[in-house]
């Protein structure tokens, strides 16, 4: 794999709470100058970084979280953000999903809010991506075994068949921890269609490809450049 073939699947980040409006214009650069396939930035810096990005060629684009970290959210107020944000210019939003029903494996409750959250942005703009961010470590640590798997499942079905793009395994900022290979493998078993992103606690190029071996297909990361430096000159 090529620097420009991991970059194209990396979703550059910038999420702390406190990073500068310098840090984020440095990000919106790196992504714009390396050929990361996203930006993905807080809702406050998304009108600020899609006018920064929108004649770059090849095209980056702007992605950013929906109720995020927690899900805690009403749908309605998360329907609104997203509706918000796509508005500003967002390409892609990762919605973080209410996490009790997930560790109930209830499929049918997630997708309910989910729909809403969906309709809204396609509302907005019907090519919106949409990725659906489950907390797999918490659910598989929470859970163990068959249970785990079944509450990983059904965050599948509800994405799914809410119309989403995306499962997503973490914010990277819940203390259970970010991606696993064995999550993603899950996710892989489950998916059904959607594609997979990994993000929370990838670091290093070892650890990238391990979730690309697994089966993802986008990675969330904010080492993204230290990563690619790993890789090396661009010669295959």
């Amino acid at each position: 794999m090529t620097r420009t073939e991991l970059a194209a699947r990396i979703d550059h980040t910038i999420l702390r709470p406190e990073a500068s409006s310098a840090e984020v214009h440095r990000a919106a650069t790196e992504a714009m100058q390396l050929g990361f396939a996203s930006v993905c930035v807080a809702p406050v810096w998304v009108g600020r970084v899609a006018t920064m990005v929108r004649d770059f060629q090849p095209p980056t684009r702007v992605c950013t979280v929906v109720g995020f970290p927690h899900g805690a959210n009403k749908p309605t107020l998360k329907a609104i953000e997203a509706s918000s944000t796509i508005k500003d210019g967002a390409d892609e939003i990762d919605v973080v999903a209410h996490l009790p029903p997930l560790l109930k494996a209830d499929a049918e409750t997630v997708k309910a809010e989910l729909l809403e959250i969906v309709r809204a942005a396609r509302a907005t703009n019907r090519e919106v991506v949409i990725k659906v961010i489950v907390e797999s470590a918490l659910l598989l640590k929470a859970l163990n075994g068959k249970d785990g798997e079944a509450a990983l499942a059904a965050g599948c079905r509800a994405a799914r068949e809410s119309g989403c793009d995306f499962v997503k395994t973490s914010t990277g900022f819940h203390p259970a921890g970010g991606a696993t290979v064995e999550a993603v493998a899950l996710f892989k078993k489950h998916a059904g269609g959607l594609k997979i992103k990994a993000a929370g606690g990838i670091r290093d190029l070892a650890t990238a490809r391990a979730m690309l071996d697994a089966g993802a297909d986008r990675l969330g990361m904010s080492h993204s450049v230290a990563v690619l430096e790993e890789l090396g000159a661009d010669i295959g």
